[in-house]
Protein backbone atom coordinates (compact mmCIF):
# COMPACT_ATOMS: atom_id res chain seq x y z
CA UNK A 1 0.00 0.00 0.00
CA UNK A 2 1.32 3.46 -0.91
CA UNK A 3 2.49 5.60 2.01
CA UNK A 4 0.29 8.65 2.55
CA UNK A 5 1.79 12.13 2.90
CA UNK A 6 2.73 12.72 6.52
CA UNK A 7 1.30 15.81 8.22
CA UNK A 8 2.65 17.85 11.09
CA UNK A 9 0.62 18.25 14.25
CA UNK A 10 -0.97 21.68 14.75
CA UNK A 11 -1.87 23.64 17.84
CA UNK A 12 -5.60 23.67 18.64
CA UNK A 13 -7.28 26.33 16.50
CA UNK A 14 -9.10 27.86 19.48
CA UNK A 15 -6.12 27.95 21.85
CA UNK A 16 -3.75 29.41 19.28
CA UNK A 17 -5.95 32.48 18.85
CA UNK A 18 -4.64 33.59 22.23
CA UNK A 19 -0.89 32.98 21.92
CA UNK A 20 2.05 33.51 19.59
CA UNK A 21 3.42 29.98 19.98
CA UNK A 22 4.20 28.04 16.79
CA UNK A 23 1.07 26.73 15.10
CA UNK A 24 2.87 23.74 13.58
CA UNK A 25 5.21 21.28 15.23
CA UNK A 26 7.79 19.06 13.56
CA UNK A 27 7.18 15.64 12.11
CA UNK A 28 8.13 12.78 14.41
CA UNK A 29 11.19 10.64 13.66
CA UNK A 30 8.92 7.84 12.43
CA UNK A 31 6.98 10.24 10.20
CA UNK A 32 10.23 11.57 8.74
CA UNK A 33 11.30 8.09 7.62
CA UNK A 34 7.85 7.36 6.19
CA UNK A 35 7.77 10.66 4.29
CA UNK A 36 11.33 10.20 3.05
CA UNK A 37 10.35 6.79 1.69
CA UNK A 38 7.83 8.47 -0.63
CA UNK A 39 10.56 10.23 -2.63
CA UNK A 40 11.07 8.68 -6.07
CA UNK A 41 14.70 9.89 -6.23
CA UNK A 42 14.16 11.09 -9.81
CA UNK A 43 17.11 11.07 -12.20
CA UNK A 44 16.07 14.54 -13.37
CA UNK A 45 14.80 16.07 -10.10
CA UNK A 46 12.47 18.92 -11.01
CA UNK A 47 12.18 19.78 -7.31
CA UNK A 48 15.80 20.99 -7.38
CA UNK A 49 15.08 23.08 -10.45
CA UNK A 50 12.18 24.67 -8.59
CA UNK A 51 14.39 25.67 -5.64
CA UNK A 52 15.98 29.14 -6.07
CA UNK A 53 19.09 28.01 -4.15
CA UNK A 54 19.20 24.53 -5.74
CA UNK A 55 19.21 22.42 -2.58
CA UNK A 56 19.98 18.82 -3.57
CA UNK A 57 16.60 17.62 -2.35
CA UNK A 58 16.60 13.93 -3.38
CA UNK A 59 20.05 13.53 -1.85
CA UNK A 60 19.15 14.89 1.58
CA UNK A 61 15.86 12.96 1.59
CA UNK A 62 17.73 9.75 0.74
CA UNK A 63 19.99 10.27 3.74
CA UNK A 64 16.92 10.74 5.94
CA UNK A 65 15.48 7.51 4.60
CA UNK A 66 18.74 5.76 5.54
CA UNK A 67 18.71 7.35 9.01
CA UNK A 68 21.70 9.64 8.34
CA UNK A 69 20.32 12.84 9.83
CA UNK A 70 23.64 14.69 10.15
CA UNK A 71 24.55 13.88 6.55
CA UNK A 72 21.19 15.27 5.42
CA UNK A 73 22.03 18.48 7.28
CA UNK A 74 25.44 18.71 5.57
CA UNK A 75 23.84 18.36 2.14
CA UNK A 76 21.26 21.09 2.77
CA UNK A 77 23.80 23.51 4.24
CA UNK A 78 26.05 23.20 1.21
CA UNK A 79 23.61 25.59 -0.47
CA UNK A 80 21.39 26.96 2.31
CA UNK A 81 22.34 28.21 5.77
CA UNK A 82 18.68 28.69 6.73
CA UNK A 83 16.95 25.29 6.55
CA UNK A 84 14.84 25.91 9.67
CA UNK A 85 13.65 29.22 8.24
CA UNK A 86 12.99 28.03 4.68
CA UNK A 87 11.22 24.92 5.89
CA UNK A 88 8.71 27.20 7.58
CA UNK A 89 8.17 30.21 5.35
CA UNK A 90 9.01 29.23 1.75
CA UNK A 91 6.14 28.77 -0.73
CA UNK A 92 7.01 25.13 -1.35
CA UNK A 93 3.73 24.53 -3.17
CA UNK A 94 4.91 26.85 -5.96
CA UNK A 95 8.56 25.82 -5.92
CA UNK A 96 10.10 22.50 -4.86
CA UNK A 97 6.88 20.66 -3.96
CA UNK A 98 5.08 22.26 -6.88
CA UNK A 99 7.55 20.50 -9.18
CA UNK A 100 7.44 17.11 -7.44
CA UNK A 101 6.39 14.32 -9.82
CA UNK A 102 4.19 12.74 -7.14
CA UNK A 103 2.08 15.88 -7.17
CA UNK A 104 0.82 15.16 -10.71
CA UNK A 105 -1.58 12.44 -9.60
CA UNK A 106 -1.43 12.74 -5.84
CA UNK A 107 0.30 14.69 -3.08
CA UNK A 108 3.95 15.77 -3.41
CA UNK A 109 6.63 14.87 -0.92
CA UNK A 110 6.46 17.17 2.11
CA UNK A 111 9.86 18.69 1.35
CA UNK A 112 9.33 21.75 3.55
CA UNK A 113 8.52 19.68 6.64
CA UNK A 114 11.53 17.43 6.05
CA UNK A 115 13.85 20.42 5.60
CA UNK A 116 12.53 22.03 8.77
CA UNK A 117 13.08 18.80 10.72
CA UNK A 118 16.67 18.58 9.52
CA UNK A 119 17.33 22.24 10.29
CA UNK A 120 15.92 21.96 13.81
CA UNK A 121 17.74 18.75 14.68
CA UNK A 122 21.23 19.22 13.24
CA UNK A 123 24.03 21.70 13.84
CA UNK A 124 25.91 23.62 11.20
CA UNK A 125 29.55 22.58 10.88
CA UNK A 126 31.84 25.58 11.05
CA UNK A 127 33.99 25.65 7.89
CA UNK A 128 37.73 26.22 7.94
CA UNK A 129 38.18 29.81 6.81
CA UNK A 130 41.34 31.04 5.13
CA UNK A 131 41.54 34.86 5.23
CA UNK A 132 41.44 36.44 1.78
CA UNK A 133 42.46 39.92 2.88
CA UNK A 134 39.30 41.34 1.32
CA UNK A 135 36.48 43.19 3.03
CA UNK A 136 32.76 43.20 2.10
CA UNK A 137 29.88 45.30 3.45
CA UNK A 138 26.39 43.81 3.52
CA UNK A 139 23.56 46.31 4.03
CA UNK A 140 20.63 44.53 5.64
CA UNK A 141 20.35 41.38 7.76
CA UNK A 142 17.35 39.74 6.12
CA UNK A 143 17.30 36.61 3.97
CA UNK A 144 19.51 37.97 1.19
CA UNK A 145 22.00 39.54 3.60
CA UNK A 146 22.36 36.51 5.87
CA UNK A 147 22.82 34.19 2.89
CA UNK A 148 25.38 36.40 1.17
CA UNK A 149 27.26 36.96 4.44
CA UNK A 150 27.59 33.20 4.98
CA UNK A 151 28.92 32.49 1.49
CA UNK A 152 31.26 35.49 1.54
CA UNK A 153 32.65 34.54 4.92
CA UNK A 154 33.22 30.94 3.78
CA UNK A 155 35.35 32.40 0.96
CA UNK A 156 37.57 34.03 3.59
CA UNK A 157 36.45 37.64 3.30
CA UNK A 158 35.95 39.92 6.26
CA UNK A 159 32.19 40.53 6.31
CA UNK A 160 30.37 43.31 8.14
CA UNK A 161 26.56 43.37 8.10
CA UNK A 162 24.92 46.75 8.73
CA UNK A 163 21.36 46.67 10.10
CA UNK A 164 19.17 49.78 10.48
CA UNK A 165 17.10 48.34 13.35
CA UNK A 166 18.23 47.34 16.82
CA UNK A 167 17.52 43.64 16.20
CA UNK A 168 18.84 41.37 13.47
CA UNK A 169 16.86 39.38 10.91
CA UNK A 170 15.15 41.99 8.76
CA UNK A 171 11.66 41.03 7.62
CA UNK A 172 12.15 37.58 9.18
CA UNK A 173 12.00 39.29 12.58
CA UNK A 174 9.77 42.33 12.17
CA UNK A 175 7.49 41.04 9.42
CA UNK A 176 6.88 37.32 9.98
CA UNK A 177 5.07 36.58 13.27
CA UNK A 178 6.60 34.12 15.75
CA UNK A 179 3.67 31.72 15.37
CA UNK A 180 5.07 31.07 11.88
CA UNK A 181 8.79 31.56 12.60
CA UNK A 182 9.89 31.14 16.24
CA UNK A 183 12.50 33.68 17.28
CA UNK A 184 14.67 30.94 18.78
CA UNK A 185 15.04 29.51 15.26
CA UNK A 186 16.06 32.84 13.77
CA UNK A 187 18.45 33.59 16.63
CA UNK A 188 20.13 30.22 16.19
CA UNK A 189 20.80 30.85 12.49
CA UNK A 190 22.27 34.30 13.21
CA UNK A 191 24.43 32.88 16.01
CA UNK A 192 25.92 30.43 13.49
CA UNK A 193 27.03 33.39 11.35
CA UNK A 194 28.57 35.14 14.34
CA UNK A 195 30.46 31.95 15.18
CA UNK A 196 31.82 31.95 11.62
CA UNK A 197 33.20 35.43 12.21
CA UNK A 198 30.59 37.61 10.52
CA UNK A 199 30.42 41.00 12.24
CA UNK A 200 27.03 42.67 12.77
CA UNK A 201 26.46 46.37 13.42
CA UNK A 202 22.93 47.39 14.43
CA UNK A 203 21.28 50.83 14.51
CA UNK A 204 23.19 51.87 11.40
CA UNK A 205 21.08 53.50 8.70
CA UNK A 206 23.17 53.42 5.55
CA UNK A 207 22.43 56.67 3.73
CA UNK A 208 22.26 58.57 7.03
CA UNK A 209 24.67 57.07 9.59
CA UNK A 210 27.14 56.24 6.85
CA UNK A 211 27.07 56.43 3.05
CA UNK A 212 28.11 54.14 0.21
CA UNK A 213 31.00 56.48 -0.58
CA UNK A 214 32.19 56.37 3.03
CA UNK A 215 32.04 52.56 3.03
CA UNK A 216 34.26 52.51 -0.04
CA UNK A 217 36.63 54.98 1.62
CA UNK A 218 36.70 52.77 4.72
CA UNK A 219 38.27 50.00 2.68
CA UNK A 220 35.33 47.80 1.70
CA UNK A 221 36.23 46.08 -1.55
CA UNK A 222 32.61 45.30 -2.42
CA UNK A 223 29.16 46.27 -1.14
CA UNK A 224 25.92 44.26 -1.26
CA UNK A 225 22.74 46.29 -0.79
CA UNK A 226 19.84 44.17 0.49
CA UNK A 227 17.98 46.69 2.60
CA UNK A 228 14.53 45.33 1.73
CA UNK A 229 11.42 47.22 0.74
CA UNK A 230 10.08 48.94 3.81
CA UNK A 231 8.06 51.73 2.18
CA UNK A 232 4.37 50.73 2.43
CA UNK A 233 1.94 51.09 -0.47
CA UNK A 234 -1.28 52.70 0.72
CA UNK A 235 -4.88 52.81 -0.52
CA UNK A 236 -4.93 56.47 -1.64
CA UNK A 237 -8.56 56.95 -0.63
CA UNK A 238 -10.15 59.72 1.46
CA UNK A 239 -9.78 59.18 5.20
CA UNK A 240 -6.52 57.28 5.04
CA UNK A 241 -4.89 59.72 7.50
CA UNK A 242 -7.38 58.97 10.28
CA UNK A 243 -6.18 57.51 13.57
CA UNK A 244 -6.62 53.75 13.45
CA UNK A 245 -5.23 53.29 9.93
CA UNK A 246 -2.00 51.27 9.78
CA UNK A 247 0.18 49.88 7.07
CA UNK A 248 0.74 46.16 7.61
CA UNK A 249 4.45 46.96 7.81
CA UNK A 250 3.93 49.29 10.79
CA UNK A 251 1.40 47.02 12.49
CA UNK A 252 3.56 43.91 12.26
CA UNK A 253 6.74 45.76 13.22
CA UNK A 254 5.11 47.24 16.30
CA UNK A 255 3.80 43.87 17.44
CA UNK A 256 6.68 41.60 16.39
CA UNK A 257 9.61 43.87 17.19
CA UNK A 258 8.28 46.32 19.78
CA UNK A 259 5.82 43.97 21.51
CA UNK A 260 3.05 46.55 21.20
CA UNK A 261 0.37 43.90 21.73
CA UNK A 262 1.43 43.41 25.34
CA UNK A 263 -0.24 45.45 28.09
CA UNK A 264 3.08 46.52 29.64
CA UNK A 265 4.59 47.65 26.32
CA UNK A 266 6.19 51.14 26.37
CA UNK A 267 4.61 51.68 22.93
CA UNK A 268 1.18 50.05 23.32
CA UNK A 269 -1.22 49.43 20.47
CA UNK A 270 -4.81 50.61 20.74
CA UNK A 271 -6.83 47.45 20.19
CA UNK A 272 -10.38 47.97 18.97
CA UNK A 273 -13.22 45.56 18.27
CA UNK A 274 -13.39 45.30 14.48
CA UNK A 275 -10.47 45.48 12.06
CA UNK A 276 -10.38 45.16 8.29
CA UNK A 277 -7.20 44.05 6.51
CA UNK A 278 -7.06 45.09 2.85
CA UNK A 279 -5.01 42.70 0.71
CA UNK A 280 -4.76 39.02 -0.11
CA UNK A 281 -1.10 38.04 0.19
CA UNK A 282 0.86 36.36 2.96
CA UNK A 283 1.43 39.71 4.68
CA UNK A 284 -2.33 40.27 4.82
CA UNK A 285 -2.75 36.84 6.41
CA UNK A 286 0.04 37.57 8.90
CA UNK A 287 -1.52 40.91 9.83
CA UNK A 288 -5.00 39.43 10.24
CA UNK A 289 -3.79 36.46 12.29
CA UNK A 290 -1.71 38.79 14.45
CA UNK A 291 -4.76 41.04 14.97
CA UNK A 292 -6.65 38.02 16.32
CA UNK A 293 -3.90 37.33 18.83
CA UNK A 294 -3.60 40.90 20.16
CA UNK A 295 -7.31 40.95 20.97
CA UNK A 296 -9.44 42.27 18.10
CA UNK A 297 -12.87 40.65 18.39
CA UNK A 298 -13.74 40.60 14.68
CA UNK A 299 -11.09 40.41 11.99
CA UNK A 300 -11.89 40.70 8.28
CA UNK A 301 -9.76 40.26 5.18
CA UNK A 302 -11.19 42.32 2.34
CA UNK A 303 -10.03 41.42 -1.16
CA UNK A 304 -11.12 42.89 -4.47
CA UNK A 305 -11.04 39.59 -6.36
CA UNK A 306 -12.37 36.13 -5.47
CA UNK A 307 -10.81 33.46 -3.29
CA UNK A 308 -9.48 31.74 -6.40
CA UNK A 309 -7.18 34.71 -7.09
CA UNK A 310 -5.78 35.04 -3.55
CA UNK A 311 -1.96 35.14 -3.85
CA UNK A 312 -1.35 33.94 -0.28
CA UNK A 313 -0.21 30.39 0.45
CA UNK A 314 -3.06 27.90 0.77
CA UNK A 315 -1.72 26.92 4.19
CA UNK A 316 -1.93 30.52 5.38
CA UNK A 317 -5.48 30.91 4.08
CA UNK A 318 -6.54 27.70 5.80
CA UNK A 319 -4.99 28.74 9.10
CA UNK A 320 -6.66 32.16 8.88
CA UNK A 321 -10.07 30.58 8.36
CA UNK A 322 -9.52 28.16 11.22
CA UNK A 323 -8.71 31.09 13.50
CA UNK A 324 -12.03 32.76 12.77
CA UNK A 325 -10.96 35.40 10.28
CA UNK A 326 -13.80 36.43 7.98
CA UNK A 327 -13.11 36.85 4.25
CA UNK A 328 -15.04 39.38 2.17
CA UNK A 329 -14.40 38.94 -1.54
CA UNK A 330 -15.12 41.31 -4.44
CA UNK A 331 -14.91 44.47 -2.35
CA UNK A 332 -12.55 47.43 -2.65
CA UNK A 333 -12.19 50.47 -0.36
CA UNK A 334 -13.74 53.71 -1.59
CA UNK A 335 -13.46 55.89 1.54
CA UNK A 336 -12.51 55.50 5.19
CA UNK A 337 -15.07 57.28 7.34
CA UNK A 338 -14.17 58.87 10.65
CA UNK A 339 -15.46 60.57 13.75
CA UNK A 340 -13.39 62.90 15.98
CA UNK A 341 -10.28 61.95 14.03
CA UNK A 342 -10.69 58.18 14.43
CA UNK A 343 -11.83 55.44 12.07
CA UNK A 344 -15.55 54.72 12.37
CA UNK A 345 -16.39 52.81 9.17
CA UNK A 346 -15.30 52.12 5.61
CA UNK A 347 -17.29 52.58 2.44
CA UNK A 348 -16.72 49.64 0.11
CA UNK A 349 -17.22 49.37 -3.61
CA UNK A 350 -18.80 46.15 -4.81
CA UNK A 351 -16.64 44.64 -7.54
CA UNK A 352 -16.99 42.04 -10.27
CA UNK A 353 -14.33 40.32 -12.36
CA UNK A 354 -13.68 41.52 -15.90
CA UNK A 355 -11.07 40.56 -18.47
CA UNK A 356 -7.62 39.24 -17.40
CA UNK A 357 -4.91 41.84 -16.73
CA UNK A 358 -1.13 41.59 -17.32
CA UNK A 359 -0.79 39.16 -14.37
CA UNK A 360 -3.23 36.75 -16.01
CA UNK A 361 -5.83 37.25 -13.29
CA UNK A 362 -9.23 38.69 -14.12
CA UNK A 363 -9.32 42.42 -13.44
CA UNK A 364 -11.71 43.66 -10.72
CA UNK A 365 -14.24 46.17 -12.06
CA UNK A 366 -16.49 48.43 -9.96
CA UNK A 367 -20.21 47.70 -10.29
CA UNK A 368 -21.34 51.12 -9.05
CA UNK A 369 -22.81 49.64 -5.87
CA UNK A 370 -21.43 50.47 -2.42
CA UNK A 371 -21.75 49.20 1.15
CA UNK A 372 -20.74 50.74 4.48
CA UNK A 373 -19.02 48.56 7.06
CA UNK A 374 -18.56 49.77 10.65
CA UNK A 375 -15.14 49.17 12.19
CA UNK A 376 -12.47 50.97 14.21
CA UNK A 377 -9.19 49.86 12.64
CA UNK A 378 -7.87 49.49 9.09
CA UNK A 379 -4.68 47.64 8.13
CA UNK A 380 -3.37 48.11 4.59
CA UNK A 381 -1.45 45.11 3.23
CA UNK A 382 -0.97 46.00 -0.43
CA UNK A 383 2.78 45.46 -0.57
CA UNK A 384 5.81 47.67 -0.10
CA UNK A 385 8.32 49.57 -2.18
CA UNK A 386 12.00 50.43 -1.74
CA UNK A 387 13.10 53.25 0.52
CA UNK A 388 15.24 55.57 -1.65
CA UNK A 389 17.52 56.76 1.16
CA UNK A 390 20.60 54.81 0.03
CA UNK A 391 20.25 55.75 -3.62
CA UNK A 392 19.65 59.44 -2.88
CA UNK A 393 22.59 59.74 -0.50
CA UNK A 394 24.87 58.02 -3.03
CA UNK A 395 23.67 60.33 -5.81
CA UNK A 396 24.37 63.37 -3.62
CA UNK A 397 27.99 62.20 -3.38
CA UNK A 398 28.35 61.60 -7.11
CA UNK A 399 27.63 57.84 -7.14
CA UNK A 400 24.41 57.39 -9.08
CA UNK A 401 22.84 53.96 -8.53
CA UNK A 402 20.44 53.37 -11.42
CA UNK A 403 16.87 52.44 -10.48
CA UNK A 404 13.76 51.61 -12.48
CA UNK A 405 10.65 53.78 -12.64
CA UNK A 406 9.32 52.23 -9.42
CA UNK A 407 12.50 52.97 -7.49
CA UNK A 408 13.92 49.44 -7.37
CA UNK A 409 17.66 49.17 -7.94
CA UNK A 410 18.47 47.86 -11.42
CA UNK A 411 20.77 44.84 -11.40
CA UNK A 412 22.14 42.19 -13.71
CA UNK A 413 19.83 39.20 -13.34
CA UNK A 414 22.63 36.68 -12.91
CA UNK A 415 25.27 38.53 -10.88
CA UNK A 416 23.06 41.12 -9.10
CA UNK A 417 25.66 43.77 -9.98
CA UNK A 418 24.47 47.37 -10.24
CA UNK A 419 25.83 49.94 -12.67
CA UNK A 420 28.68 50.50 -10.17
CA UNK A 421 31.14 47.56 -10.62
CA UNK A 422 31.78 46.94 -6.90
CA UNK A 423 28.21 47.53 -5.72
CA UNK A 424 25.63 44.73 -5.84
CA UNK A 425 21.97 44.59 -4.79
CA UNK A 426 19.37 41.90 -4.20
CA UNK A 427 16.27 40.88 -2.30
CA UNK A 428 13.24 43.17 -2.15
CA UNK A 429 15.25 46.30 -2.96
CA UNK A 430 16.18 44.78 -6.34
CA UNK A 431 13.69 41.97 -6.96
CA UNK A 432 14.05 39.48 -9.79
CA UNK A 433 10.92 37.30 -9.85
CA UNK A 434 8.57 36.69 -6.93
CA UNK A 435 9.32 38.51 -3.68
CA UNK A 436 9.80 35.92 -0.95
CA UNK A 437 12.40 34.54 1.45
CA UNK A 438 13.87 31.84 -0.76
CA UNK A 439 14.18 34.10 -3.82
CA UNK A 440 15.96 36.66 -1.64
CA UNK A 441 18.32 33.90 -0.54
CA UNK A 442 18.89 33.01 -4.18
CA UNK A 443 19.80 36.64 -4.86
CA UNK A 444 22.20 36.61 -1.92
CA UNK A 445 23.94 33.49 -3.24
CA UNK A 446 24.27 34.91 -6.76
CA UNK A 447 25.65 38.19 -5.44
CA UNK A 448 28.13 36.39 -3.17
CA UNK A 449 29.32 34.23 -6.06
CA UNK A 450 29.84 37.28 -8.30
CA UNK A 451 31.62 39.20 -5.53
CA UNK A 452 33.92 36.23 -4.88
CA UNK A 453 34.84 36.13 -8.55
CA UNK A 454 35.42 39.90 -8.55
CA UNK A 455 37.69 39.77 -5.50
CA UNK A 456 39.81 36.93 -6.86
Amino acid sequence: MAVERQRVAEQDKIKRRHNFDPVESNLTEEQVKLEASRCLNCKNPKCVQGCPVNIQIPQFIHELKEGNLDKAGEIIRETSMLPSVCGRVCPQERQCEGNCILGIKGEPVSIGALERYVGDNTKADMPEIKPSGKKVAVIGSGCAGITAAADLRKAGHEVVVFEALHALGGVLRYGIPPFRLPRTVLDREITNLKTMGVEFKTNVVVGKSITIKQLKEDGFDAIFICSGAGLPKMLHVPGENLNGVFSANEFLTRVNLMHAGQKDSPTPLKVGKKVAVFGGGNVAMDAARTAVRVGFEEVYIIYRRTEKELPARLEEIRHAKEEGIIFKFLYAPKEILGEDGYVKAVELEVMELGEPDESGRRRPVATGKTEVMELDTVIVALGTGPNPIIQKSAEAEGLEIITDKRGYITVDGETRCTNIPTVYAGGDVAPVGESNAINAMGAGKKAAKAINELLK
